[in-house]
């Protein structure tokens, strides 16, 4: 059981978007596969979705239980789809591990958790997703709920990336029984961040003022954002970019760190234009590309 953050070094050196060549086509740039909604809440994944197309995914699917499909795929028209079974309810069920499989043995990249429902089977299918498929995932929202109430934290079979907030921190920090309280303190910031990567072997970002991101070892604090970023959805958004990063081959940190910064700079940019006030989580949807572009610069 970790006590301490082991040592750790500041990066300060954002990675920089390579060039695409003229013959690109859209297998060159990652297939994303993109898990979670419920009937309730089907407009999450899209946001994920339709996030990592403009963080230059070539290709993105789709897997919702089938009640959720038609709002979901509505919301991301560029996106495949492919149906899930479901519980009454219409939340995942413990058979729809067979079509995650299925699925994400034809993308590079997974993304998981927003919009998924909070259950024992939804529990199992990211306990799935981490220690069977061996591919790189992105986790976030119901998924960090239902990676908190699995017994043991799991080995990852391939890389992952868990971008909690605090609330989501602290669940994770209890039910892994890892002994640090959780502050605004920012050492207390940088001990919680690096205790979850090393438990779960994974790049975490913890999300707040000024984000912080860390595999254990190094780490990034990073600069953009505003206040604006505290609505619903703007998480959605993260996990999208990070997934499309990695499929194109950033790795899981510098994937992490580049679009921690792209996001929060797509949130400055809409607050430019909107305010702080008024900033929806798809607003970024539309500042993102300048983002990039000013990156690319």
């Amino acid at each position: 059981m970790p006590g301490k953050a082991r040592p750790s070094q500041t990066v300060s050196a954002l990675p920089q978007l390579p060039t695409r060549p003229l013959d690109s086509h859209k297998g060159m740039y990652g297939r994303v596969l993109v898990v979670g909604g419920c009937r309730e809440m089907p407009g999450s994944i899209s946001l994920t979705a339709n996030a990592a197309y403009r963080a230059g995914a070539g290709l993105v699917r789709l897997l919702t239980p089938a009640s959720a499909q038609p709002m979901a795929i509505t919301l991301a028209p560029c996106a495949t789809s492919a149906l899930a079974d479901e519980t009454p309810r219409g939340d995942f069920a413990l058979s729809a591990r067979t079509q995650l499989l299925h699925h994400a043995a034809e993308h590079d990249v997974l993304a998981m958790g927003p919009g998924m429902g909070r259950s024992p089977a939804c529990a199992q299918m990211v306990k799935t997703a981490i220690t069977q498929i061996g591919k790189p995932l992105v986790l976030d929202a119901a998924g960090l709920t239902n990676l908190a109430w699995l017994a043991d934290a799991p080995h990852p079979s391939g890389p992952l990336v868990i971008t909690p907030h605090p609330g989501e921190a602290t669940r994770l920090l209890r039910a892994f029984r890892i002994d640090i309280e959780l502050t605004n303190d920012p050492e207390s910031r940088k001990a919680v961040a690096c205790a979850l990567a090393e438990r779960l072997g994974c790049v975490v970002a913890l999300k707040g003022a000024r984000t912080l991101v860390t595999d254990g070892q190094q780490i990034y604090i990073n600069s953009t954002g505003n206040p604006g970023l505290a609505t619903g959805g703007t998480g959605d958004v993260l996990t999208g970019v990070i997934a499309a990063l990695i499929g194109q081959k950033f790795s899981p940190l510098d994937a992490t760190i580049l679009g921690t910064y792209l996001h929060g700079l797509a949130g400055d940019i809409a607050a430019e234009r909107l305010g702080q006030y008024s900033l929806m989580a798809t607003d970024l949807l539309d500042t993102l590309p300048e983002a990039f572009q000013r990156h690319a610069g």
